[in-house]
């Protein structure tokens, strides 16, 4: 088979465009050895037959008119072993392209020059503009915070990860040293991989539990903890101080977040127990990764007592270790006259309890073990002073500076868990526990927001408990209620910083953080009280979770009036003056289409960033970005640049999720490629973007535009969703009822009592049956509409320059171009013939009017005659790709329309999850 070059998701960031011979020569291999396999394990029909198809793709898409007719009808007669062969053929044959390209990737980076890398760049940027001091600066805020969900948008299995990440390894080994000894090595290892993976199944055999998932995670922090986190923290600080500037050992540039196993929202199978048995999992892996760093900091740190001294601390510090701990009396022997040698080996130590105590979940016993990481730092800065105090400069910079570093950053947990619940299980609480302390049933739920808000802010500041301990609740509440006595639980056995922010989805109004809040202080975890020399505590911080237009418009009010509160305030002081507030890309697009979204989130994030100023408070935001364009995704270092001026003063969190944490964080290049866009665009956008880049007459005349456009693209977006027949035709010409049958996730894909219809259909079955049936409504609908309104009304030149010079709508017409280039409305519209009842084809000639307009007017405004014009081979590697996609689209629509029609056969419906699994697999994008 002639197989092309991989293409990574849209959430990638700096795809080589071009065609390379290497990389074709890679997939080239995979291809023959693949259908090698199909020949072994299966016969030779099977390769003829998917070879045949090809052919006619190519033809399809070559304009033989007679083609399409062909392709369908040899389809159509194909029985159902065969078919369900050629899906997996096709399907495996993107896998591998896929990891072949990634591979690629991973090797023109190693190429690059030291000084075209992201973060010295952004640095020399930095320190040409504004001096040594501002990178000082910069560094020393600077918290970039990956957030890793469970949200199921990634087909592939873990099992199917592995071993592409074997063939990765395979592949890289042999462009390390090319011979023919090491070609023979490669091919036998390539097909053994691949035999393997046609003889693994496809599907999950069950619906994964939370801790499948955060198994699934892990396998990913696992991996970046080994090398790329360490060196990344090192490289950062040594190119710092080549330009002057410093960055603390103890500095957290970048801190990992995970919602697996806190996310409540909608998921019945989170619970209390839940959270503390993630956690567990998350410090069995970093406290591996410590262990493992501190071993090598005893193989190189070996001064002898005969040599050189130590600081009297230290000293100090390693005999109450000796008296305390059960050290190994061989390593007493052995290293007796080598002091930092035995205080390491006290830290392992004490690093090997903390972890077989937490396995037995127990507390803490002092001088044992480790709570958090601020002990385990203070014995490492121990021995770090006293090698700088005794001629020790250049070991104390090795390979201990770089424990320090990842010790700093991630700590035993690895990351930071945040907690979500919806608004509405607070107030359901504070109703129960109100109206028994007033004895007026109904009390609480009878207050307006307003109402409730003042009072709500006299309970927070007060001394007075609502209720006895434990709290008289109905089930759900008490489900609620334990939520909070979980996350105290945790901070005795893990340490405050291993849970910081509670995060309240669907906030409405400032109430909504408030009734979190004094559930908060009725489980322990705030005192706001103070008196008898206490301070005001608040052990975590809030975080309004805004989702809808309406709330994204009303942000800056809920804001203003929640830091307004006396009682709220002290609880942001108490948490160092941070105030977070999290943006839902995903919710607001399905809301309101993407123009609109998009609009509203960047004029949010003014009004958000003017609300903190005349507080006096520091915004952290934190973006719930998905991995299509559709659910907010898109490069992240364009992303990050395109922000509002002065919204970022170097912390961030941003959510990773789906098959965009494959592609990201798979192989080490390209992982460490990731974080590094991402510390690079926060660094520059904190330090250099902190007053507009256009003039403000003519950003303020773009703003009246952009308005325009969205609010023509809303009325468009609107028009179509609101449409009576929408529900019907969407199921009708999507495979979206089978995304529950792939078992991807374990989190309902419908929110609980929604009933019928799309209000209650999440964000990413939304997206997934868009994409399965190649119309990617979401990426574009509405946007043609938009646009169109300001070319009619005469402002071409005036988009043009926009899209030039104005970095948000730049990246908003260019994620719309890479979305109209992946929709295919003649495949769509082979989805609505055969699937879709004749009477909602008006439907489709919406879509595809729709479609037309936004294409013509990308191409007005950019310039180019066909989308992608200006990026030849991603365009090239798009269209050579479908040709082995389609086949897989046109045998889906013959399986649906069997199973419409009342097939029960068990082996039809593998085979459609089979397609599905393989359209994911091309388009490299589930939802």
């Amino acid at each position: 088979m002639d197989h092309p070059p991989g293409t990574a998701p849209e959430s990638a960031s700096a795809v080589p465009e071009r065609a390379d011979a290497l990389l074709r020569r890679d997939i080239r291999r995979l291809g023959e050895l693949l259908g090698q396999t199909l020949v072994r394990q299966e016969n030779q029909s099977v390769l003829d037959a998917v070879e045949s198809v090809r052919v006619l793709t190519k033809a399809v898409q070559g304009g033989d008119p007679d083609a399409t007719r062909r392709m369908a009808k040899a389809l159509a007669t194909v029985d159902l072993p065969t078919a369900t062969l050629m899906v997996r053929a096709f399907a495996t044959y993107f896998q591998l392209a896929n990891i072949a390209e990634q591979v690629d990737r991973a090797a023109h980076l190693a190429e690059r020059p030291q000084d075209a890398d992201w973060l010295n760049a952004a640095m020399d940027r930095i320190v040409d503009e504004r001096g040594p001091a501002a990178l000082t600066t910069a560094l020393s805020r600077l918290s970039v915070r990956p957030v890793y969900t469970a949200h199921p948008t990634e087909a592939s299995r873990r099992t199917a990860l592995l071993k592409l990440r074997e063939i990765a390894d395979a592949l890289i080994a042999y462009r390390a040293a090319p011979t023919a000894r090491n070609e023979r090595r490669r091919d036998r290892r390539l097909a053994e991989i691949i035999e393997s993976m046609w003889q693994s199944d496809d599907l999950r055999v069950d619906q994964p539990t939370v801790a499948d998932e955060a198994r699934n995670m892990l396998f990913f922090l696992d991996g970046l903890l080994d090398e790329t986190v360490p060196h990344l923290l090192a490289d950062l600080a040594e190119e710092a101080a080549r330009r002057g500037a410093y960055l603390p050992p103890t500095a957290r540039p970048l801190v990992f977040g995970n919602w697996i196993g806190g996310d409540r929202d909608g998921n019945p199978n989170v619970s209390p127990q839940t959270t503390i048995d993630v956690l567990v999992m998350q410090h069995a892996i970093g406290i591996r990764a410590l262990v493992r760093m501190v071993q090598q900091c005893v193989d190189e740190v070996s001064m002898s007592t005969k040599l050189v001294g130590v600081t009297p601390e230290l000293a100090a510090s390693l005999e109450r270790d000796l008296a305390e701990l059960d050290i190994e009396a061989r390593i007493r022997r052995l290293n007796v006259e080598e002091p930092y040698r035995l205080k390491l080996s006290c830290v392992r130590q004490r690093l090997e309890n903390t972890r077989d105590r937490i396995a037995r979940r127990e507390d803490s016993r002092p001088g044992q073990d480790y709570v958090g990481r601020a002990n385990l730092l203070a014995d490492l800065l121990l021995i770090r002073d006293s090698l700088l105090a005794n001629h020790g400069e250049l070991v104390a910079g090795g390979a201990l500076a770089t424990l320090i570093r990842t010790a700093s950053a991630c700590g035993p947990q690895v990351a930071t868990m945040d907690i979500r619940e919806h608004s509405d299980a607070h107030h359901q609480v504070v109703a129960q526990l109100a109206d028994r302390a007033s004895g007026v049933a109904g009390e609480y739920a009878a207050r307006t927001r307003p109402e409730r808000l003042t009072w709500l802010g006299g309970e927070l500041a007060g001394r007075r408990p609502l209720a006895t301990a434990p709290p008289p609740l109905d089930a759900e509440g008490q489900r609620t209620f334990e939520t909070f006595e979980a996350i105290r639980t945790a901070h005795r056995w893990f340490g405050e910083e291993v849970i910081e922010s509670y995060i309240v989805s669907m906030t409405q109004g400032a109430d909504d953080l408030l009734a979190a809040a004094v559930i908060a202080r009725e489980a322990g975890l705030i005192d706001l009280a103070g008196g008898s020399g206490r301070t005001p505590r608040a052990d975590i911080g809030f975080v309004p979770l805004l989702e809808t237009v309406a709330e994204l418009r009303s942000a800056g009010a809920i804001l203003d009036a929640l830091l307004a509160v006396p009682a709220y305030r002290a609880i942001v002081d108490a948490r160092g003056g941070v105030q977070e507030v999290m943006l839902g890309y995903s919710d607001s697009n399905k809301d309101a289409g993407i123009t609109t979204s998009q609009w509203e989130i960047h004029r949010a994030q003014r009004e958000l960033r003017d609300v903190c100023a005349a507080h006096g408070v520091q915004l952290r935001l934190f973006h719930g970005r998905g991995g299509s364009v559709g659910r907010g995704g898109g490069p992240t270092h364009e992303a990050i640049l395109a922000q509002p001026w002065g919204t970022l003063s170097g912390e961030i969190k941003v959510t990773e999720q789906g098959e965009v944490i494959s592609d990201k964080y798979l192989l080490p290049a390209l992982a460490r490629e990731n974080l590094e866009l991402t510390i690079a665009a926060v660094m520059e956008a904190s330090a250099l973007h902190t007053s507009t880049r256009v003039e403000p007459g003519t950003l303020s005349q773009w703003d009246a535009t952009m308005t325009d456009i969205s609010d023509a693209a809303f009325a468009a977006y609107r028009g179509l969703v609101e449409h009576p027949q929408l529900p019907v035709y969407f199921t009708q010409s999507t495979p979206v009822e089978q995304l529950g049958a792939l078992k991807i996730g374990s989190r309902p894909s419908k929110r609980p009592d929604s009933g019928q219809g799309l209000s209650g259909l999440r964000a990413i079955p939304w997206v997934f049956g868009w994409t399965q049936s190649r119309q990617i409504v979401p990426g574009w609908f509405g946007v043609g509409t938009g646009l169109r309104s300001a070319l009619d009304a005469g402002k071409l030149e005036e988009l043009r320059g926009m899209y030039a010079e104005w970095h948000f709508f730049g990246t908003f017409v260019s994620n719309v171009e890479m979305m109209c280039k992946k929709t295919r409305l003649d495949i769509a519209g082979e989805y609505v013939t055969a699937l879709v009842a004749p009477e909602l084809h008006a439907i489709f000639e919406q879509i595809t009017a729709e479609y037309e307009r936004t294409v013509a007017a990308v191409l007005e405004i950019t310039g180019e005659s066909e989308l992608l014009e200006n990026q030849p081979s991603l365009k090239r590697t798009l269209e050579v790709r479908d040709r082995y996609l389609d086949p897989i689209s046109y045998l889906q629509i013959s399986m649906l329309a069997r199973i419409r029609a009342g097939d029960t056969d068990p082996q039809l419906q593998r085979a459609l999850l089979l397609a599905v699994n393989g359209v994911a697999a091309g388009l490299r994008n589930t939802g």
